[in-house]
C-alpha cells in the first residue's frame, strides 16, 4: 500500500492562501479544542512533512523556536517529523532534520509516496502547492475555510485552462468559525 499525500492549508472563501504580497492577517487564531483535535487526528498517520523552500525558512526556524501558544506534542511532532524541501535552489539543507529534494516534482513525489512508512503531509508553500495540484500528486486535501474573503492573493489552486474536479468527503464547521473541507481529486 502506498503512503497518502494529503496537504492541509488555510484559505480564504474566495480561494487563496496568502494576500497580494503573502499576507495572512486574514487568518483566524486561536483555534478551538475541535479543530486542535481534527488537525492532531489529521497527522497520526504521517511520519514526513514536505515543504516548499521559501515556507521551509520560516516554518521550520518558527518551530524550532518552540513559539508560546502552541503546546508541548505539537511543537515536538514537528520538530521531530522528518522534513523534506523541495527546492530548485539549495543542494544541502540547513537545517536539522531535514533533506533537500530537487528535479521533476513527480518523480520526487512519486519515489517519497513509494517509500515504506507512514503518509505524507504538505503545509506549503502556495509555489509547491499549486504544483501538487496541477500534477495531481496529492490525495487528500484539508482546506481549512476561514470566514473571509480578501479580493485578491496568492490562489491555492493553479490555472490549468482545464477543470480539476474533486470528490468532497467532508465539510465540517468548527467552534472558531473555520470550516474543513476534506477533498480527494476525482481520478479515471
Amino acid at each position: 500500500m502506498t503512503r497518502r499525500f494529503k496537504l492541509q492549508t488555510q484559505v480564504t472563501v474566495d480561494g487563496y492562501m496568502g494576500g497580494p504580497k503573502g499576507e495572512m492577517d486574514w487568518m483566524t487564531f486561536g483555534w478551538s479544542d475541535d479543530l486542535k483535535a481534527y488537525a492532531d487526528e489529521l497527522v497520526k498517520p504521517v511520519d514526513c512533512i514536505v515543504l516548499g523552500r521559501r515556507l521551509a525558512e520560516g516554518f521550520i526556524p518558527a518551530w524550532e523556536s518552540r513559539p508560546e501558544g502552541e503546546d508541548e506534542a505539537t511543537i515536538d511532532w514537528m520538530n521531530n517529523t522528518p522534513r523534506v524541501v523541495v527546492s530548485k535552489t539549495l543542494t544541502a539543507s540547513p537545517w536539522k532534520n531535514a533533506t533537500i529534494a530537487g528535479g521533476d516534482l513527480v518523480e520526487t513525489v512519486n519515489e517519497l509516496k513509494s517509500r515504506p512508512g507512514g503518509d505524507l503531509i504538505a503545509y506549503g508553500g502556495s509555489g509547491l502547492v499549486t504544483s501538487l495540484i496541477a500534477a495531481d500528486l496529492l490525495d487528500e486535501l484539508h482546506l481549512f475555510v476561514n470566514p473571509v474573503a480578501i479580493g485578491a492573493g496568492i490562489p491555492v489552486f493553479p490555472t490549468t485552462g482545464g477543470h480539476k474536479r474533486f470528490d468532497v468527503v467532508a465539510a465540517r464547521p468548527f467552534e472558531c468559525g473555520i470550516t474543513v473541507l476534506r477533498l480527494e481529486p476525482k481520478r479515471s
